[in-house]
C-alpha cells in the first residue's frame, strides 16, 4: 500500500482531447498507505476511458470540469475554494467513516462541505443513514472494488488470523489484544497485525501484549502487494474497529475467500450484511475471543463464514463499480453546466 515521493500524484492522460477533466482531491496520498488512497487512485483508473483525470492533495486552482472530494472535513477548503470559483460545476464529496459517524454531527467544516457539494457518495448501505436526511437525495452508494481471488486451503493445524489497519484510536486494537491474551493458552490460534503506529501508546500496548501471547505478531506496515497476499493466506480477517466508513480490507478479504470476524458497527454492517455469523459487539473481547475460538474449532462455522462473505462479494465486483462511478460522473456532468 506504500508509495514512493513519485507517486504521490497519480494522472492518467489516456482519454482523448476534449473530453471532461475530473480532479480527485485527495488529502491520503500514496505515502498514507490507507484505503482513502486506494479509492483514489483506483477511481482515477477506472474513469481512464472516458475522463483525464488526475490525483491530487488539494484544489488548488487547477483547471477540471468536476471535483471529487474525499473526506468532508479534510478537503473542507478545496470544496469550499472549488464551489465558490466554479459554483455551476458538480462537486462530489466522498464521505469516510469518521465524517460520517463524527465529523459531520460535530465539524462546521464538514457539516460545510455537505452543503456545498452537488452530489454525495457513501461507500456502504448503511452509510446513507448517517447523513441528514435533508441531504439523502444527493446520496448515492458506491461500493469499492476489489479483484478477486483464490482463496486458501482450510487450516489443518494452526488458525492463521490477520488484523490491518494503521494503529489508531478508530481501528480500535486494544481490543483485539484482550481478545489475544484470553487466547494465550490456544498453540493452534496465530495471529499477525499489520500496520504502522500513528499513535505511540498503542505501538506500546502491542508489545507489551507479544511479551505474554507468544503467537501473537506485529508485523508493522507492509506494501499493499504484501498485505494483499498475507489476508489471502490468512483463514480469518479480523477487524475491531469502532468506526468504519466501509473497510477495503474487508473487502479484500471477502474477495480472497477469507473468513471475517468484525465489529457489528454500521460500516461493517453495510458490507457483510446483517445477518453475517462473525459480528461482534464493539469492544467485546470476550465475544472476539470466542467466534477467533470457533472459526478454529468449528470447521462448519468457518465454512459458513466464507459462503457468507461469498454471497456479497458481486457488490465489490469491479465492473460494477466502474459503471457506478460512470454514471455518477455523467449523469453530475448532464445536470450541471460544464463550460469549455
Amino acid at each position: 500500500m506504500a508509495g514512493t515521493a513519485s507517486t504521490r500524484r497519480a494522472r492518467d492522460v489516456s482519454a482523448s482531447p476534449g473530453q471532461p477533466r475530473v480532479l480527485i482531491a485527495s488529502p491520503a496520498l500514496a505515502a498514507a498507505n490507507n484505503g482513502n488512497w486506494q479509492t483514489a487512485s483506483r477511481w482515477a483508473r477506472l474513469l481512464r476511458a472516458s475522463h483525464h483525470t488526475e490525483v491530487v492533495g488539494a484544489w488548488s486552482g487547477q483547471p477540471c470540469d468536476a471535483l471529487i472530494a474525499l473526506h468532508a472535513r479534510r478537503s473542507a477548503a478545496s470544496v469550499v475554494a472549488f464551489t465558490q470559483a466554479h459554483p455551476a460545476r458538480p462537486c462530489i464529496v466522498v464521505l469516510t467513516g469518521t465524517d460520517l459517524y463524527r465529523d459531520i454531527h460535530t465539524d462546521a467544516e464538514a457539516q460545510a462541505s455537505l452543503q456545498r457539494a452537488t452530489h454525495l457518495v457513501v461507500l456502504q448501505e448503511q452509510g446513507l443513514g448517517a447523513l441528514p436526511a435533508g441531504l439523502r437525495h444527493k446520496a448515492c452508494v458506491i461500493y469499492p472494488s476489489v479483484t478477486p481471488r483464490q482463496p486458501a486451503p482450510p487450516p489443518r493445524r494452526a488458525l492463521h488470523a490477520v488484523w490491518v489497519g494503521h494503529l489508531r484510536a478508530e481501528k480500535d486494537p486494544l481490543t483485539l489484544l484482550r481478545a489475544a491474551a484470553r487466547l494465550a493458552h490456544r498453540k493452534d490460534i496465530r495471529i499477525d497485525l499489520i500496520g504502522s503506529a500513528l499513535e505511540p501508546a498503542l505501538a506500546d500496548a502491542v508489545q507489551a501484549a507479544m511479551c505474554n501471547v507468544p503467537r501473537l505478531r506485529w508485523l508493522g506496515s507492509r506494501p499493499h502487494t504484501e498485505t494483499r497476499q498475507r489476508i489471502q493466506r490468512a483463514n480469518v480477517l479480523i477487524n475491531s474497529s469502532v468506526m468504519e466508513g466501509g473497510a477495503h480490507v474487508v473487502m479484500e478479504a471477502v474477495q480472497s475467500g477469507t473468513a471475517v470476524v468484525a465489529s457489528r458497527i454500521d460500516g461493517n454492517v453495510g458490507l457483510l450484511g446483517a445477518t453475517h455469523e462473525g459480528l461482534f459487539a464493539p469492544g467485546d473481547d470476550a465475544q472476539l475471543a470466542a467466534l477467533i475460538e470457533r472459526t478454529r474449532d468449528d470447521t462448519a462455522f468457518l465454512a459458513r463464514l466464507r459462503l457468507q462473505g461469498a454471497e456479497r462479494s458481486v457488490l465489490f465486483d469491479p465492473a460494477a463499480e466502474q459503471r457506478s462511478l460512470h454514471h455518477l460522473i455523467t449523469s453530475a456532468l448532464t445536470e450541471y453546466t460544464r463550460p469549455r
